[in-house]
């Protein structure tokens, strides 16, 4: 899949397509091995890190889906055979605050205190599993010893990016029911979609359509 967030925390967000749509919604990655190579792609550990074993790989994710029920889809919740997993109900409970504070973010709405106590108790676990490197600048990091160390790492980066200045540039697609996030670097500050050439082709279509309607 396509990383387009420009940080890993949004990355992880955008794990879902098209998000805001029920009817669309699907998850992008899904079982151990599968959020691993993820992890590797995003960057999220330093290079050689990700070379852990994740737990056994369980019936279920052989087939391709992971297990996940069509509730579970919608909800972006933990369902089936993650309540048997901890650590990947955590990754997807995790993944659920992130979206309703990044949304209130980017809506300019007061932030919701269920998701936001979650991310709060996430940040200050990974905190008490952290290591603190005597390297400048300062950066507490997560040893990779298991497939858990996953979400210590993205509840770090997490608390890293919404404490740091890059907070003012997260934005969310406007394209109807995609739901992506990103970080706007372009110089105005107006970048509205995840992709040009995705939900921005669509919305240039969707208007000369309008437009050449009789």
């Amino acid at each position: 899949m396509a990383l387009i967030g420009g940080h890993p925390v949004l990355d992880f967000a955008n794990t879902v397509a098209w998000r805001t749509d029920p009817q669309r919604r699907v998850a992008r990655v899904e079982g151990a091995e599968a959020w691993l190579r993820w992890a590797d792609r995003a960057g999220l550990f330093p290079a050689g890190e990700v070379t852990v074993l994740p737990h056994p790989t369980a019936p279920d994710e052989r087939n391709g889906r992971g297990g996940r029920s069509e509730r579970a889809e919608r909800t972006g919740g933990a369902d089936g055979n993650e309540r048997d997993d901890p650590s990947r109900a955590s990754l997807v409970t995790l993944r659920s605050a992130l979206w309703e504070v990044l949304d209130a973010l980017t809506d300019g709405s007061p932030l919701p205190a269920g998701p936001w106590e979650v991310l709060r108790r996430s940040v200050v676990t990974a905190r008490q599993e952290a290591v603190l490197p005597p390297v400048l600048p300062l950066r507490w990091q997560v040893r990779v010893t298991g497939f858990e160390d996953l979400v210590h790492a993205l509840a770090l980066r997490a608390d890293e990016l919404l404490a740091g200045p890059l907070v003012q540039r997260i934005r969310r697609c406007e394209g109807p029911g995609c739901g992506w996030f990103f970080l706007d670097r372009s110089r105005s500050g107006t970048r509205r979609w995840c992709s040009s050439g995705d939900c921005g082709n669509r919305d240039r279509a969707r208007r000369h359509y309008h437009r050449s309607r009789p």
